[in-house]
């Protein structure tokens, strides 16, 4: 396991031009805002070429997991509940827990896994990495003092309807501002923890988007920034107006201020770029204020942005899971606080072995 502290040194940018510049990617972006009062708020898109038939499930504390990779499967009892953004109704893509913890799971096709028969550790597979994160941890650093042991090897499969494996990293942010990425490169895990570490892309490698920022920084925002769909260039206007959109009394301005960067690394619904077919659509995005606890959801489709407040909803084990369904490409129409419009609900099943 390998693991980064610092700012990484911007030596290789060079490198990492070039690994941007030849490779076609699939989308997805995440930007985290330190705002005033303390305030975090954490964006992401979701990129892809066809429905991911997403749908909004609480997840209250108390449901025990199986990490569904018999017979070594991880097994654990979730300790807090959730609000999660499912992809095909089999795996967590995005969330936030009721310590404000949130994380991500973004595409990152460099990514390779170690071999599971390498060891005899418990097995966990990527469509509920997200969910495990989630369920056990209140911090990034608690998370990062638990995945630095590699208590279990990641474990993955096709995409559903496709025949390509799932290649993933993650991102989580809690809500002091704390930041960490974990990726999977060359059978082993990499971890960079670090508050600075705000915006995460596609490809390149997390190290290697560190160099490009480092680049981009010494051009400048205001003067040049990189227009096009690729993820590096989304990296390069992310980070450039996460830290450029102003500090607000209000939090209610500064949620709006983060989807508007988000929308503005977003890539056109149904856009194709031709020698790049990678390059999906946005589908949608999420904005989470960790410190006021309220989940943001916005779809491509329709034109209200709607949200969960967390003070609206028992997580208490009795409770159950509940679904929010938000219909083909997440069509139906919803507005406002829809904490009280979750329906009871069985359980989504994660993808597994």
């Amino acid at each position: 396991m390998l693991r980064d502290t610092g700012f990484f040194r911007a030596s290789a940018f060079a490198a990492a031009l070039l690994v941007s510049a030849t490779q076609s990617l699939d989308a997805c972006s995440r930007a985290v805002f330190l705002g005033e009062n303390g305030a975090v708020i954490t964006g992401r898109t979701m990129d892809w070429k066809v429905d991911v038939g997403t749908n909004l499930y609480i997840l209250p504390r108390g449901i025990h997991h199986v990490g569904k990779a018999n017979p070594r499967s991880l097994e654990w009892t979730s300790k807090y509940g959730s609000v999660v953004a499912t992809g095909y109704e089999a795996a967590t893509t995005d969330g936030m827990n009721e310590k404000g913890l949130v994380a991500n799971a973004l595409w990152l096709v460099e990514s390779k896994y170690p071999d599971i028969h390498s060891s005899s550790k418990p097995v966990l597979p990527l469509s509920i990495w997200a969910q495990y994160v989630l369920d056990n941890f209140a911090t990034v650093q608690e998370a990062v003092s638990t995945l630095e042991k590699e208590p279990f090897l990641v474990w993955t499969t096709s995409i559903p309807g496709e025949e390509r494996l799932a290649t993933l990293h993650f991102s989580i942010s809690d809500a002091t501002g704390d930041s960490a990425i974990v990726e999977y490169i060359e059978g082993r895990q990499v971890i960079h923890h670090n508050r600075s570490y705000q915006v995460m892309t596609n490809s390149p490698i997390f190290e290697e988007q560190l160099a490009l920022q480092q680049y981009w920084k010494q051009i400048g925002g205001t003067t040049f920034l990189p227009g096009t769909n690729r993820a590096a260039d989304r990296f390069a206007r992310a980070s450039f107006y996460i830290n450029a959109i102003p500090k607000d009394d209000n939090p209610d301005i500064e949620v709006a201020s983060v989807f508007s960067v988000m929308r503005n690394v977003s890539v056109p619904y149904g856009i194709t770029t031709p020698g790049e077919p990678n390059i999906s659509s946005t589908r949608w995005r999420t904005v989470a204020d960790q410190k006021r606890l309220i989940y943001c959801f916005e779809s491509a489709l329709t034109p209200n942005t709607f949200w969960v407040n967390f003070k609206d909803v028992d997580f208490s084990t009795s409770t159950g899971v509940r679904k929010l369904d938000l219909g083909k490409d997440q069509s139906n129409t919803f507005s406002g606080n829809v904490a009280k419009e979750f329906k009871a609900a069985l359980p989504f099943t994660f993808l597994g072995y």
